[in-house]
């Protein structure tokens, strides 16, 4: 399919998609457009980056057209505020030349302002889960009009805990409706949920589930530790021309902040911006639209912004821990390599992070090609509270695997005891360790 002229939108559609810079439709696309134009139920699964959103809104707002009555008639569900935002920004630029209205909701802020919106009337609705039950419940909704539920992410949404939250929306929406549900990574267990809205749905798998995209060119680096890691990091930040815009993904909020603080005091805080959880929306909004727009060159963040945060030209993504929920990795590094263009995805691992990247290989069906740290990066060693978190965390995750591991730490505590019991001249206790054949309790035989 050569252009967006064939999927027979109308000339609206088609000149705000020419200044959105939209040439060629991609493959999510050219076969979902058509079939959501016709009015089935479609779930898509596509790498991230490759353009679901207009996949599912040039079609919506083709069949809408024009604005009608005060309630809504298309509802878009997204697990993040910063999603939501960016598929409502998505909406307002396709809909350049058409008379819709478009409401946003979510949670962080008052909702009075939210609430005024809806009393002027809208078409779309992108929102949160939680803030649309909330709004919808205080009677500021009407569903009665809806034709288009839209899951974006639906994955995550269940992983968040939401699953509660969309059967009750499933609850007030009306039962003739058309549902679309899209997502880069669709496990079993979110299709079995799935069929509890879709019905008779045509799947569009444009790639097998959690496939990175093709564009995007992955390293990974086998790093001892966190001072390491901060070596590695200040050696690739050297390069400032091909590592131009990097997003810097961290396990927990801890990190992050640590991880802004350290390179704001190396690159100066007008070059560095941080997003987690904690942070407070207008924060975060400022903080993505200052790194969209070029001003900053790194963005420090948690699991928080790797779904759905569109924006181009990301020349690095770098893990700086693996991620503990696998499927994120696929998420995080597809924000990089974007709408045909390509990027680098960096990832470093510890020896406790090993298990996760095993893990991560079996998911993507394909080995990450393995680097050896530069020569001219300092190995640091590994201080002593760091070394036994680490050993810790390797006997968790053997313990996951075989239940009746008993841990290193348990083994070395006889040790330990062992040798301290030898240098005094006494037996070590047996205690906990039994000898074969014989029962702990055994002891001498009395006489009669």
């Amino acid at each position: 399919m050569a252009s967006f002229e064939d999927f027979k939108l109308n000339r609206q559609l088609l000149n705000a998609i020419a200044e959105a810079g939209y040439i060629v439709p991609t493959e999510i696309q050219q076969k979902a457009i058509t079939p959501i134009l016709a009015g089935q139920d479609v779930m898509g699964i596509a790498q991230t980056g490759t353009g679901k959103t207009a996949a599912f809104v040039l079609p919506m707002l083709m069949k809408l057209k024009y604005a009608q009555g005060n309630d809504p008639r298309a509802l878009i569900l997204s697990p993040t505020r910063e999603l939501a935002m960016q598929i409502e920004e998505s909406i307002r630029s396709f809909s350049t030349y058409l008379d819709l209205r478009t409401v946003l909701l979510y949670g962080g802020l008052g909702p009075k302002t939210q609430k005024e919106l809806l009393s002027k009337g809208c078409d779309i609705i992108v929102a949160t889960p939680g803030r649309f039950l909330d709004l919808y419940l205080s009677g500021e909704i009407n569903t009665k009009s809806l034709k288009f539920l839209v899951l974006d992410e639906a994955d995550k949404m269940m992983d968040m805990g939401f699953i509660s939250k969309i059967h009750r929306i499933l609850e007030v929406v009306p039962r003739k409706r058309q549902n679309l549900l899209f997502s880069a990574t669709m496990s079993e267990l979110v299709r079995k949920i799935a069929g509890d809205f879709l019905a008779f749905p045509t799947v569009i798998e444009v790639s097998e589930q959690a496939t990175p995209a093709q564009t995007v060119q992955q390293t990974l680096y086998h790093v001892p530790n966190l001072k390491t890691k901060l070596n590695l990091l200040q050696h690739f930040f050297k390069d400032d021309e091909a590592f131009s815009r990097i997003i810097v993904f961290c396990k927990t909020k801890v990190v992050a902040d640590r991880i802004f603080a350290f390179l704001s005091r190396k690159y100066g805080e007008e070059e560095v911006r941080v997003i987690h959880a904690n942070k407070g929306q207008n924060t975060r909004i400022n903080s993505i639209n200052a790194f969209k727009e070029g001003n900053v060159r790194i963005l420090v963040a948690t699991d928080v912004a790797a779904r759905g945060l569109d924006v181009s030209q990301v020349s690095h993504v770098i893990n700086f821990d693996v991620p503990i929920v696998i499927e994120d990795y696929v998420h995080r590094i597809g924000r990089t390599g974007r709408a045909f263009n390509t990027g680098d995805a960096i990832t470093f691992c510890n020896p406790s992070e090993t298990y996760y990247i095993s893990k991560i290989e079996k998911l993507i069906r394909q080995s990450i090609p393995v680097q050896e740290i530069p020569e001219e990066v300092v190995i640091e060693k590994t201080p002593f509270d760091e070394r036994q978190a680490i050993a810790k965390e390797i006997d968790n995750q053997k313990k996951k695997e075989d239940p009746d591991f008993k841990g290193a730490f348990h083994d070395k505590k006889y040790v330990i005891k062992a040798a301290q019991a030898k240098a005094s001249g006494a037996r070590p206790s047996n205690r906990g360790k039994a000898k074969p054949g014989k029962s702990k309790s055994a002891g001498p035989k009395k006489k009669r």
